[in-house]
């Protein structure tokens, strides 16, 4: 003789889903908090390279010019100086000629080009003085002040600089005005060479950015995902789940709050679990302690209902509702017991290899209910279950359907090949269909809840409220499931959906 399996806990833990783990998408990765810190360090970083660079490069190009033009005006002043004295004023057009070759071989370094002229005579060399030194830089020299400008000649910068010649013993203009023109090209080089190796060093400081982004992004996400993970828990029941919290930052906030949060969440639950387990463990001592003193009374009002049709119509109407109100007080207390087992871990599993159709008849023919209820029995199908309890389930759906739906009822039953992930293999299917209204969309997710009723104007029933709560229990105890739905042509289908197992076959 096999022992009695026993399945559900002492008391029954809330209905609590554990969360389904779902592999991020690339677009949700992309518009994720870490790809949005990385983008913005690197952004950030970008912007740092190039701000820094621009500033770099504008410092660099500044002093190399400031170089340049300091060196060219002191070397055209410092010529000037040296060959200036042995002249005598007015001087003659051969004097500034001579004065042009003489710098112009002094500045062969510089490679600078030179003009000269006199007050108001013609530039020496002649050339187009207009269209290569600017009207400005020449005013300026006529005024006396020595001066310097940066040009673009044909795309190519040039330096062009002009000194008044003053006499030495009085600083008075002597009227003589030297211009120097020079190309800037090294510079060029040196201010392209500068641009190049800021490119080259910002792309890669760049690049190297994204290494402190990711490991700043780590550190700024790690409290996040043990948010994460922890929130995880406590939705799948483990509410003792508490985060470690340091520092003192909005993050650390947070992880206190969500303590707070789950400390009241666990205190709640278990103070609602002992409530819960208080009212089940009052309704089984009362269903218990009224069973002993009902089955008296019943026995009595047994004897009295059988001798109702020799009393007096008013005595045996009272004899009669005494009667049948103390029948449906034994089987709600019945009921309640039953329940009250399932409650407290303590229902048994009797399995047997039993004929399905056999099983069902027997059901029906206990009841009377043959020749109300048609029926889809195919022969040969045989599986492990306890007859008793499948005996309960039959009962209850089956006068459901029969007292709340409308005729005709069926019974089938049929073997099917599960699909449904944890109801894989053979599943052996019992349906019972009536033709009446259905059941309202509203109450069909409630159907199975104890003492729930669908019609609340209904303010008493002639069940216990407990039948498919009962049912739903027995199904349960077989690993089965049972659900309940309208059927397209009207009326109402249950289910039950219970994993067909033979001898020596595995057991759930």
């Amino acid at each position: 003789m096999k022992r009695p399996r026993f399945r559900r806990p002492a008391f029954p833990r809330p209905d609590l889903r554990r969360p389904e783990f779902r592999r991020p998408s690339l677009r949700a990765l992309a518009s994720g908090l870490r790809a949005r810190l990385v983008v913005a360090f690197l952004l950030v970083a970008a912007l740092s390279a190039l701000t820094t660079a621009g500033l770099t490069f504008r410092e660099a190009r500044t002093a190399i010019l400031k170089r340049t033009q300091d060196t060219a005006v002191s070397a055209l002043r410092s010529q000037v100086n040296s060959q200036i004295p042995d002249y005598s004023f007015p001087p003659s057009q051969q004097k500034l000629l001579e004065l042009t070759h003489g710098l112009t071989r002094a500045g062969e370094a510089q490679h600078w080009i030179i003009h000269v002229r006199y007050e108001d005579h013609p530039m020496v060399p002649a050339a187009d003085v207009k269209a290569v030194i600017p009207q400005g830089l020449r005013q300026k020299v006529r005024n006396g002040i020595a001066a310097f400008q940066r040009m673009d000649i044909d795309g190519n910068a040039w330096l062009a600089i002009g000194l008044p010649v003053t006499y030495a013993d009085t600083g008075r203009p002597s009227g003589l005005e030297v211009y120097a023109q020079m190309p800037l090209r090294e510079d060029e080089i040196n201010v392209r060479a500068l641009v190049q190796a800021a490119q080259s060093g910002a792309v890669p400081g760049v690049a190297l950015a994204a290494v402190p982004a990711l490991i700043a992004a780590r550190g700024v996400l790690r409290p996040v995902r043990e948010l994460r993970r922890a929130t995880r828990k406590i939705a799948a029941g483990e509410l003792d789940t508490r985060l470690k919290v340091t520092g003192r930052d909005e993050l650390a906030d947070l992880s206190r709050t969500f303590n707070d949060m789950a400390e009241a969440l666990e205190e709640n639950v278990a103070e609602l679990r002992r409530m819960e387990a208080n009212s089940r463990r009052f309704a089984a001592d009362v269903s218990h302690e009224l069973r002993t003193p009902l089955a008296a009374m019943t026995a009595v009002v047994d004897v009295l209902d059988d001798d109702a049709g020799s009393l007096d119509p008013d005595t045996a109407y009272a004899v009669r509702l005494i009667s049948e109100e103390t029948g449906k007080l034994a089987r709600m207390v019945e009921d309640l017991m039953e329940i009250s087992r399932f409650d407290a871990g303590a229902a048994a599993l009797h399995l047997d290899e039993v004929d399905v159709a056999e099983t069902v008849r027997k059901t029906l023919q206990a009841r009377g209910w043959q020749d109300e209820v048609a029926v889809d029995l195919p022969e040969g199908v045989r599986a492990r279950l306890d007859p008793r309890r499948i005996d309960v389930v039959v009962a209850n759906l089956v006068g459901n359907a029969l007292k709340h739906g409308g005729g005709p009822v069926g019974v089938a039953v049929r073997v099917a090949e599960g699909k449904a992930p944890g109801a894989a293999g053979e599943r052996l299917l019992i349906e019972i269909a009536d033709r009446g209204r259905g059941i309202d969309p509203e109450v069909l997710p409630h159907v199975f809840e104890r003492f729930f009723k669908a019609d609340s104007a209904r303010a008493r029933s002639e069940g216990s409220g407990l039948g498919l709560a009962i049912t739903l229990e027995n199904v349960r105890l077989h690993d089965g499931t049972v659900r309940a739905a309208n059927r397209p042509e009207g009326g109402a289908v249950f289910t039950v959906d219970l994993p067909l197992r033979h001898c020596g076959g595995e057991e759930g």
